[in-house]
């Protein structure tokens, strides 16, 4: 059954991470970038900031087991030919601001190989502070500071493909994704896989063409979620091997630095275990015992809105005739798109 009521309390109350959670981060953000622009001598080199991730997608989510949330934001950096030979400079002179600068120096900080970061032990948040260059043509480059390279990314193009990929699945697709990230966590599922990549790869299996067989493919959040984590299963199940996962922006970056061939098969046994779950809670006749399934899955804050009385008007779900159907379209086209780049 799908328990759509259930499904947004559970969005709302346990899921989604509370706004004033945001507002601060959006304060936190302010702080260090205008500590950044304080600075005489870095601030020639800094032209704006740019948030990036979960952040300006909306598929953050409220920390599980007090864990610390987190979000990245970008600073637009000069870019500087003297420092050719030795890219960490970039990272080097934000880190050494913050370093000598109350309150940064007294708190929990540091340099990784593409970012600097900050943690708020206090308020359980951690800052990513990543720089960039944008060129004359355009094009838009990050720092690995490990190998002292550049990577090319587009920050602002993967959030219009979220955004677009989100209106074909009805406003549904970043629910789905926020979801899957708490189910990972609160299982501690598919550990080593990034959410760069599970954000990838749910959006790559969201098509316009899957309404034209099933229009109502997409059209409540269960029903999203069943299919596209179905969706997914499949393109996993086709890909033994790690598929080469590029950034959807065409920025022309691959996104395999970002895990192994262990972690990609454990990811991929995992996401078949919970795409039989969903499947299963779904399809359940049985108003309690679907829902002691979605609990089994999401745990006890997936329940019935105060004060309401849930009932089986909610609707029952069948996996879509027509699933299969796309299931197969799917297989016949996967093996190539998982090779792509």
């Amino acid at each position: 059954m799908k328990h759509t009521d259930y499904f947004k309390n559970f969005l709302d109350q346990t899921v989604n991470l509370p706004e004033s959670k945001v507002d601060l981060l959006s304060t936190r953000v302010d702080a260090i970038y205008n500590c950044l622009k304080a600075d005489p001598d870095l601030k020639p080199l800094i032209k704006k900031k740019v948030p990036q991730g979960s952040w300006p997608q909306r598929t953050i989510i409220k920390p599980v087991n007090g864990n610390a949330f987190d979000a990245d934001f970008m600073v637009q950096m000069v870019e500087e030919p003297d420092w050719a030979d030795n890219l960490k400079k970039y990272g080097d002179a934000i880190y050494n601001v913050l370093h000598n600068t109350s309150p940064y120096k007294n708190m929990p900080h540091g340099r990784k190989c593409r970012c600097v970061y900050v943690n708020y032990a206090e308020n359980a948040m951690h800052v990513d502070v990543v720089p960039f260059v944008l060129r004359a043509d355009g094009s838009q480059w990050i720092i690995n500071r490990d190998d002292n390279t550049w990577e090319r990314t587009d920050s602002a193009g993967f959030t219009d493909w979220m955004k677009n990929k989100d209106d074909i699945a009805n406003k549904r697709l970043r629910e789905v994704i926020r979801i899957m990230k708490h189910l990972r966590d609160h299982k501690n599922s598919w550990t080593g896989t990034k959410s760069i990549l599970l954000t990838t790869l749910l959006g790559e299996r969201v098509e316009e063409w899957r309404k034209v067989f099933d229009s109502g493919y997409y059209s409540d959040l269960p029903t999203a979620l069943l299919h596209i984590v179905s969706d997914l299963d499949v393109y996993l199940q086709a890909n033994a091997v790690k598929p080469v996962i590029m950034d959807p922006s065409g920025s022309g970056t691959s996104f395999d630095h970002r895990w192994s061939q262990e972690t990609y098969s454990h990811f991929r046994r995992r996401i078949n275990v919970h795409a039989a779950e969903i499947k299963d809670a779904y399809e359940e006749g049985d108003f309690d015992e679907s829902v002691k399934k979605w609990q089994a899955l999401f745990g006890d804050g997936f329940k019935a809105p105060a004060g309401s009385k849930s009932s089986a008007s909610a609707g029952t779900g069948k996996f879509s005739a027509v699933s299969s159907l796309a299931a197969a379209a799917s297989v016949s086209t996967v093996k190539h798109a998982g090779r792509a780049g």
